[in-house]
């Protein structure tokens, strides 16, 4: 059985989820976007760039965000 492909739209939907949910942990932790950059290793753009869903993020960064955040990554895989 072959999974469906992501369409743009809803990729775009979801690094905006992401953007938006790293945007909240990011201010309720009282880090500026530079603060966050440096725990993690990358430029301010680049949280700018994450946090307004431009980003498409690699489970790299992904697993560096959660690091720098204190927050657990979970990712569930199911039918729909």
């Amino acid at each position: 059985m072959t999974a469906e492909p992501m369409t743009k739209t809803s990729s775009e939907e979801l690094q905006r989820k992401i953007g938006n949910a790293v945007a909240k942990a990011r201010r309720e932790q009282g880090l500026t976007q530079q603060a966050l950059a440096r725990g993690m290793g990358t430029r301010q753009a680049n949280i700018s760039r994450i946090e307004r869903g431009l980003q498409n993020l690699s489970l790299d960064l992904l697993m560096r965000l959660n690091q720098a955040l204190d927050l657990c990554l979970k990712i569930e895989l199911s039918k729909n």
